[in-house]
């Protein structure tokens, strides 16, 4: 196990720490139990260490760990094997150090291994499947969802393989049955299954099965290939919502609305109608016709595009019944699906894929709409690199349970960036810095998975380098932990302000939140001040609380610390026990969906 040191040094040198957790230690709580759940289920971390007696100082804008120490290790070791040996749903036996600093303090490090694949998940039998089980994402502890599951136990009985009720073969589009048969002749034109009846054909598909005598759709069959009455009747949400938003940044102007563009049908003719839609909005010399793609070209390569398309329909969870929503921006698309990725972020773009609805993506492959298997994310930077455009980046919100694809429409280190760069010299910056600061002038705000998306760089060299342009004043960090950005600093605007452009954007602090306990009580409406008041500050009635939180964000919109204050009670505890499962349940949304980290998020009733 690595010395107290080497940890320090290490928590101090990186904005956010996957493998290592440190804790005040004053208790062995429910936030140390889910971190020890979390280091033993998360697939290929190898587990982690807690260090308890370490506090970091959240005014240091950056990391700073110092050693506090503990009074009681003896209790807390003998608290830990207990809770570790009866709380989960099998026995867990962590490695236990203590360690006696030269100034006479002691932490106590505890190590914890990933469990066999065989033995996972690990989760609280109290709470159990999902809910009971966490999952190391970043540098912080996730509650598990059904997704989860299908990682831990790589089920092949999938979703998209499940029978919808309520259909039959009557529900098939020929349209979409000829469509296919049409993609696969291109590709292989003495492919067996095209001399395959339909009914044939859709169950050698995973498309049809029978149940009690009658046949029936699966979720791919559907999904896939099901007619637009069907797929409205059974899955009314699941649809593309193109978006386009005047400007660089997400406003909503009751006064300058963005326009929306629903669209619905089987997945197989979905793919070239949104991506019709979208190229025909690209400004002229955008975007080049399928074959043209050369490293002189300007403009977004069609096949990034259609591949970012695809992504999002193979890979999205079909659990959520939720559209995919394709924001167009005045410099910039941007695609959500729900549902996180299935690997971790530093694997995107690696050989190799882990698939929700193999059912789907088998089609998708087999009719070349999409790369082969895993390969996809690593061709779009390809291209796009070799278009001189900046390569995509990738961001998976685990408890937001959303992927987004960020394709900026820029042409990277052009003559124009290289003429505002070159304003920089004094700064000397390396190339990494410089993508940074052309990206976050674009985007208006950057963060370290970005950073390393951008550079192809690790955690510890971000983070320097990062560092490095904050301490130039080029950069400012808003938010903290895993929650990190950074946005222009006034040395960057002062350069654009000479150069008599707009300052760049987000450069603003967040807007002052009323956090005065009777200010915010007393705007109430009475009937809900009296429930609070009756409420007092020891009631254990869950649902009661709950209730009245969702009466609170139905009058208004509040912040978690608003929320806190009001009910008198710590604002991490409001947001783990109430605030966050209320979210995850339906129940609560963001006020800023697209930032669930904001400063300003805050959260109004469903």
């Amino acid at each position: 196990m690595q010395s107290i040191a080497e940890i320090l040094e290490y928590l101090n040198s990186t904005d956010e720490c996957t493998t290592i957790e440190a804790k005040r230690g004053t208790a062995i709580d429910m936030s140390v139990m889910e971190t020890i759940c979390a280091f033993a289920n998360e697939p290929g971390l190898g587990g982690g260490i807690i260090v308890l007696g370490v506090t970091r100082d959240e005014s240091s804008l950056f990391p700073s760990y110092t050693i506090e120490g503990i009074d009681n290790p003896d209790k807390l070791q003998l608290d830990l094997a207990s809770q570790t040996a009866t709380l989960f749903n099998q026995p867990v036996r962590p490695e236990i150090e203590v360690e006696m600093l030269p100034n006479k303090k002691i932490v106590v490090k505890i190590q914890i291994n990933e469990l066999p694949d065989g033995q996972k998940p690990l989760y609280f039998k109290k709470n159990g499947l999902p809910q009971g089980a966490y999952r190391r994402i970043g540098s912080s502890d996730q509650r598990c969802t059904e997704d989860d599951l299908f990682v831990f136990y790589n089920k092949e009985d999938s979703l998209d393989s499940t029978i919808v009720n309520d259909t039959s073969i009557e529900d098939i589009s020929e349209e979409a049955i000829s469509l296919y048969r049409t993609l696969r002749a291109k590709v292989n034109e003495y492919a067996e299954e095209l001399n395959y009846s339909d009914k044939d054909l859709l169950r050698s598909l995973g498309c049809i099965k029978q149940d009690k005598g009658d046949w029936k759709l699966t979720y791919t069959g559907l999904l896939v290939f099901g007619n637009r009455m069907a797929l409205r009747r059974l899955l009314p949400m699941v649809r593309v919502d193109y978006i386009r938003v005047p400007g660089n940044e997400w406003v909503e102007d009751p006064e300058n609305r963005f326009t929306t563009i629903d669209m619905r049908g089987p997945l197989i003719q979905l793919v070239q109608r949104v991506f019709s839609a979208i190229a025909d909005d690209l400004p002229k010399g955008f975007l080049l016709g399928e074959g043209e793609i050369q490293a002189s070209n300007i403009g977004l390569p069609s096949k990034v595009l259609r591949e970012a398309l695809v992504n999002a329909f193979i890979h999205r969870t079909y659990r959520e019944n939720q559209p995919i929503q394709i924001i167009r921006y005045g410099n910039r698309l941007e695609i959500k699906n729900p549902g996180f990725s299935l690997k971790p972020e530093e694997q995107l773009g690696e050989p190799g894929s882990k698939n929700r609805n193999p059912f789907i993506a088998s089609i998708f492959h087999e009719t070349n709409l999409a790369e082969t298997k895993g390969s996809g994310i690593r061709t779009m930077r390809t291209l796009m690199e070799k278009s001189s455009l900046a390569p995509p980046t990738f961001e998976s919100d685990h408890s937001a349970n959303l992927f987004t694809t960020r394709l900026l429409l820029h042409h990277f280190l052009n003559e124009t960036d290289l003429q505002w760069l070159d304003t920089l010299k004094e700064y000397e910056l390396n190339e990494s810095q410089k993508k940074c600061l052309i990206f976050l002038r674009e985007a208006g705000a950057i963060d370290n998975p970005t950073y390393r998306q951008l550079n192809a760089c690790d955690i510890l060299r971000a983070s320097n380098e990062l560092r490095a342009l904050r301490d130039k004043d080029l950069i400012v960090q808003k938010g903290k932990g895993r929650a990190t950005y950074y946005i222009a600093g006034p040395a960057l605007n002062t350069k654009v302000e000479e150069l008599n452009t707009e300052p760049l954007a987000l450069n603003t602090e967040p807007l002052a939140l009323n956090t005065e306990p009777q200010s915010l009580i007393q705007e109430l409406p009475s009937v809900l001040r009296d429930k609070i008041q009756v409420l007092g500050s020891r009631e254990n009635d869950s649902s009661k609380i709950e209730n009245i939180i969702y009466e609170l964000c139905q009058f208004k919109s509040y912040s978690v610390k608003q929320v806190a204050v009001i009910l008198n009670r710590k604002e991490n505890y409001v947001y783990r026990n109430y605030i966050n499962p209320m979210r995850e349940a339906g129940r609560l949304q963001y006020t800023i969906p697209d930032m669930p980290n904001h400063p300003e998020q805050a959260y109004k009733s469903i």
